[in-house]
Formats: C-alpha cells, structure tokens, sequence
C-alpha cells in the first residue's frame, strides 16, 4: 500500500512539474492526462496518449521516453496491449542506443505476449531497427519468418500486416530478391491508403515495383501492378517511360521493347539482364498469342510463334517447353508438324485491351450458342424420329 502510495505521489510530481514547464496548451494536455489518470480512466487515458505522443514538441530528446519511465510504466497494464505497444512505436525512436531500443521492445514483447498483434508489433519494430539503423539482416530475417506464419494465418488484414509488408520488402530489395519484393511491396500497398504517403515516397514505391515485376523471376502476372493507382504517379516524372515498357510486357510488345531500348538500358540493372528480359517477354509473348486466340482455334505453328517472338525457328520449341514447365500455359507439342496445340493460359489481371478482347471473345461463344441451338430447333424433328 506504501510502495502504490510513493508511485502516485511521483506521477504527481511529474505531471505537476511538465504542466509548469510546458507552453499553456500543452500544459493543458499534462492537466487533461492527470485527471483521467487520477479518476482510472484507463481507455480514455489510452486515446489521448496515442495522440500525446505525435506532438512536435515532444519528438526532443528524451522527452517519450521520460514519459513512458514516470508515467506510462506506473500503468501500462490497464493499456490495452496493441495500443500500448503503437504509443511505443515513437518512444523507441528517442534512444540513440539502438540496441536499448531493441531491448526496450524484446520486454515490451514479454508484457504483451497475450496479445499476438501486439506480440508482432513489438517483432516488427524490433526488425525495423535491426534493418534500418544496425544493418543486421540475420536478425531482420529471423523476424519476419516469424511474423509471416502467424500473419498467414490471421483472419483479415490486422493491424500489423501494413508494418509488417513494408518491412519485408525493404529486406529483400535490399536482399535484390526481386520477386519476393515485388510480392510483399504490393501487399504492402494493399494494406494503406496510398494518399497517406507523400507523392515523392509513392513514386519511389511504383519506380521500385515496375523495376521488380521486369526483373522477378516468375513474375508474369504485371497486371495487378498495371491496375494500380501508384503507377499513375510516374506519368509525371522523368521516368514515365517504365510504365509504357510494363504495358508492353503485358502485352508481350517486343516491337515496343526494342525500340524503348534506348530508354530501359539507361538503367543499370536492366541492361545487365538483357538476356533475361528478352526472355521474360518472349514468354508474354506466348501467353498472349494464347490468350488471344479462342479456344477452338489454339493451334500455334512455329513459324507463327517465331515471326510474333522475333526468335529463331530453332529456338521455338525450347521457348514452349519453358512454358509448359512454369506453367504459364498447357498444351502438347506436335514436332513432327512443327505446332503446339495449347489448352490453357495462365490467369492473369487484364489490362483494358485485353478485357476489350476478351468481350469480343464471348460475343463470338454467344452467337456460335445462338447458332447450335436454332440447328438443334431446326433439326429436332429429324433428331426424334429417328
């Protein structure tokens, strides 16, 4: 009873002592928090600290972290623990020792472990550290293995997957693991509002991901990327260009590709791969002469594919069997007549060309529909007699 009587006689004294300090409105902060704190009203309490901490005057020195010693420790019990742990997310941020950061939320971790977002969140800010400020990716990647096995099985979006995304995709594009980052990076981007980023920030986001979706491998799927309303910030910029040279993926448009050449190999990692994006694109290039044809009429010869993918007639073959094998397409090739009989395309996330050929497609199945069934009206007397 002595020991709880001392802890509140020394939050007084501290909250006395920031009012007499502090400007007048943020003086009234101070006196706001000492009445709900005196009157236990610990959800209230939680609410105006969330907002507390984001003020500019308090992003000094040691100030959050003050906070948090004489303050916010005599009852962080009462917080509920994912809120407890977002106040923390900016006290962290004061201590110039990093690893006193990383040990501040490893006990944090342990008083919120009931918790599983709050338990991630302390991981993911712990990884965010060991990233960012102590260039540890043995660490950052034990976290994230451990974060994505129990967000993989979370229902919905929780309010940790944000964090976490945009942490793993700043570990592999450092990692250059390009599929992998094009991959978390979108997922990150599903989980925010994009207006919240500042428009330099999401034109890097979308230069990073067009340079990601040419450069991953087993990244066929450009669609998702192309719908995207962040790639509409790079039309503005010195490097709209990659927006044109992703439809022309898309499209499996070598013409296009080669004549941006003079555009794409001003940068480095892309003239590096050359090799690799003539392959990518041959392979987009398959997919769509697939795609665009209906399905009673999918029998591709050589020579039609080679003169579409500017590729020898010697290389056909190869090129198909590579697509069959990473599945992009289903079918079976006839060496004898030199064609490929194709059954299946990959699905993928259509651009508005495409969707206007697909439409096409099925005015086309309905008529063919339209024409079966006025033959059966017209042939069912014949049919029944027999």
């Amino acid at each position: 009873m002595a020991a709880a009587a001392v802890q509140q006689s020394n939050v007084s004294d501290y909250l006395s002592k920031k009012q007499k300090e502090s400007s007048k409105d943020l003086a009234t902060e101070w006196s706001q928090m000492e009445e709900l704190h005196n009157k236990k009203l610990w959800h209230q309490l939680t609410l105006k600290l969330t907002d507390f901490v984001k003020n500019p005057t308090l992003q000094k020195g040691d100030n959050l972290i003050q906070l948090y010693n004489n303050f916010i420790s005599t009852f962080e019990n009462k917080i509920n623990p994912l809120s407890l742990v977002e106040i923390s997310a900016f006290i962290v941020e004061q201590y110039t020792n990093k690893k006193d950061a990383v040990a501040f939320l490893e006990k944090l971790q342990v008083k919120v472990k009931t918790n599983t977002d709050a338990e991630n969140l302390c991981k993911v800010l712990s990884g965010q550290i060991y990233l960012d400020k102590l260039n540890d990716l043995d660490a950052t990647k034990k976290i994230i293995e451990e974060v994505e096995v129990t967000l993989d099985n979370a229902d919905g979006v929780t309010a940790v997957h944000g964090r976490f995304y945009l942490l793993a995709s700043q570990y592999y594009r450092i990692l250059g693991d390009h599929a992998q980052y094009y991959r978390t990076a979108l997922r990150y981007l599903g989980c925010i509002e994009l207006d919240t980023l500042q428009l330099p920030t999401q034109q890097q986001h979308a230069f990073y991901l067009g340079l990601a979706a040419l450069l991953g491998e087993g990244v066929y799927n450009l669609g998702e990327l192309l719908a995207h309303p962040v790639l509409e910030t790079l039309k503005t910029t010195e490097n709209s260009w990659l927006v044109d040279l992703l439809y022309a993926f898309n499209s499996g448009d070598i013409n296009k590709f080669e004549s941006m050449k003079t555009k794409w190999a001003s940068i480095a990692d892309l003239a590096a791969q050359e090799l690799f994006l003539r392959q990518k694109i041959s392979l987009l290039c398959l997919m769509e002469m697939t795609f665009k044809r209906p399905s009673h009429n999918r029998q591709l010869t050589f020579t039609e594919i080679a003169n579409e993918t500017k590729l020898p007639l010697n290389e056909i073959e190869l090129l198909v069997m590579k697509a069959l094998s990473q599945g992009l397409v289903k079918g079976a090739i006839d060496q004898v007549a030199s064609t490929v009989n194709m059954t299946w395309v990959q699905p993928r996330v259509l651009d508005r060309t495409q969707i206007a050929g697909m439409i096409e497609r099925l005015n086309d199945w309905c008529k063919h529909v339209s024409t079966m069934e006025n033959l059966l009206e017209e042939k069912a007397s014949e049919i029944l007699t027999l």
